[in-house]
């Protein structure tokens, strides 16, 4: 048998990709080397935010305005919410990176978001520090996103639509002969279109890119929390801060393990995701606890939980969503570089449109 489409991959892109290729009536496959839902990649750790006033750029925004209405329509198949509104509120300096990037796109799209100083956020969002020499810029229609349950929904939708699912095997390579060939440690598989997203694992299946994509190991951490400022049912907001010691992203208290923080800038190089140390990194968990006593501060620093996932950088830390270079029906999501999660619909959506129609409106 011969497939229209094999999906290499199937966490936050491949999951969606597989979803939109089953609804347009192709009969596709999805490959995967881990169990749905797995915390092996990128995809998961309880939540992501998703936000529309993309400071990276605002070419995004288009993107990130189909993604929400995708997301909504996941919503009607899903057994519980996916997207969680909390509003984000996002502290930087004002001549930083991160505040002028937000409002630049806002401006271009017409989005709401608010400028507060440091005294209008304490007030607003009684428990959050402003540092001197700061301010934050608010966007209402900012939450957070359910990782496992999205990818988990995806996978339901797309078995549903008659899509087949491989879990546990390991794709050892392909090899174009007019179709395409797919090797797996269990079989083979024909396709006429193959769409790779393997996140971490891009490089060992595309290595003929031209493009050298690095892999960084990142942690999440959750710390203990009993004041009530800091829940989400509450009214805290997800934040992200531009700060000199570093860039810190986090959500409010949502379960019993409190309020979740990570480091989005630095990292340390991983050259084989399949051997990736996830033992506990103390100097990154004493930097997110240094982060919240300077801005959350009500916030204990007692560690409940923490968590190992992977960062895919593009050179540019932009998404590179192309045709293979040398082959005519190989498509591939890749590169995300920390900042994909909130796009995996619409990215299924292209990586589905490149697949069945060689071209995309989006």
């Amino acid at each position: 048998m011969t497939y229209d489409a094999i999906v290499i991959g199937c966490g936050g892109v491949g999951s969606a990709a597989l979803s939109h290729l089953a609804g347009r009536g192709a009969r596709v496959l999805g490959i995967d080397r881990f169990a749905p839902g797995h915390d092996r990649g990128s995809s998961h750790g309880e939540t992501r935010i998703i936000r529309q006033a993309y400071f990276e750029h605002p070419d995004y925004v288009p993107l990130l305005m189909r993604s929400h209405e995708l997301w909504s329509e996941l919503e009607e198949s899903a057994s519980g919410t996916l997207y969680h509104q909390t509003g984000l509120l996002q502290v930087g300096p004002p001549d930083g990176e991160l505040l002028p990037g937000c409002l630049e796109s806002a401006d271009q799209h017409d989005l709401a978001v608010e400028t507060l100083t440091g005294e209008e956020v304490s007030s607003r969002f009684p428990g959050f520090a402003v540092g001197d020499g700061l301010a934050a810029v608010f966007e209402e229609r900012a939450g957070y996103l359910l990782v496992e349950q999205s990818i988990l929904t995806h996978l339901e939708v797309a078995q549903r639509q008659g899509a087949e699912l491989r879990n546990d095997e390991t794709v050892t390579g392909w090899q174009s002969t007019g179709d395409i060939v797919v090797e797996t440690d269990r079989g083979r598989y024909r396709t006429h279109q193959l769409v790779v997203t393997v996140g971490a694992w891009t490089a060992r299946l595309l290595g003929d890119l031209g493009v050298e994509l690095q892999v960084l190991r990142k942690y999440q951490h959750w710390f203990a929390n009993d004041d009530p400022r800091y829940r989400a049912d509450n009214g805290s907001p997800v934040f992200i801060h531009e700060l000199p010691t570093g860039w810190f992203y986090g959500f409010p208290q949502i379960d019993e393990l409190g309020v979740k923080v990570g480091e989005h800038t630095g990292g340390a190089l991983v050259p084989d995701p399949s051997q990736l140390d996830r033992s506990l990194d103390t100097d990154d968990q004493d930097r997110a606890r240094e982060f919240l006593a300077t801005s959350l501060p009500g916030v204990t620093g007692a560690a409940t939980r923490y968590s190992v996932c992977l960062y895919t950088m593009s050179p540019d830390e932009h998404f590179i969503v192309d045709r293979h270079p040398g082959e005519k029906n190989v498509w591939f999501a890749a590169g995300l570089s920390g900042h994909g999660f909130k796009f995996t619909p619409v990215l299924g959506e292209v990586l589905a449109d490149l697949a069945l129609d060689g071209k995309t409106e989006l």
